[in-house]
């Protein structure tokens, strides 16, 4: 019988930040698009192995072309599920390599607070091993926050980060 993992020490990789965001949509399609149809809006089409349970790894990668490259990048993503409360709590680990959190097993959590059809967002991510990393993902998640709901709501809906 083999042991789950345990879950991540951040206690020597304190940098940290939050955003927050409405949607104009239930909680439910938020956690949906987070837990089992993660090619719908972020991952790259094809490349997900991913099922929300807890303690299971999971694998995606996400398609970018830099400003000035030639030619998009692909970028892996790893990570399993720590916590899952439907339409309320979304935790798990996410590492990428560089350019991202340059290998450091972070934490993130999303935080749904269903208000009717819309929900309120908080996201946390945990665990960077340096501000740059931090700095890069602050600048990073209101941006794909504003993809996932233009995703889903379409794209009247962008721009709405807090």
């Amino acid at each position: 019988m083999t042991s789950a993992p345990p879950d991540p020490d951040l206690s020597d990789r304190p940098f940290t930040l939050t955003v927050e965001r409405e949607f104009e949509l239930p909680a439910h399609s938020i956690y949906l698009a987070w837990t089992e149809r993660m090619d719908s809006w972020f991952a790259a089409p094809g490349t997900v192995l991913m099922r929300p349970e807890l303690r299971t790894p999971f694998f995606f990668e996400t398609v970018f072309r830099a400003p000035g490259a030639s030619r998009p990048k692909r970028y892996p993503h790893y990570g399993r599920f720590l916590r899952l409360v439907p339409d309320r709590l979304i935790e798990l680990t996410w590492v990428t390599g560089a350019g991202g959190t340059e290998g450091a097993e972070t934490v993130v959590t999303v935080e749904l607070e269903p208000r009717g059809e819309r929900s309120h967002l908080i996201l946390t991510h945990a665990g960077f091993a340096g501000q740059a990393a931090r700095d890069q993902h602050l600048a990073a998640w209101p941006v794909v926050l504003n993809y996932l709901a233009a995703q889903l709501q379409g794209p009247a809906a962008a721009g709405k980060t807090q």
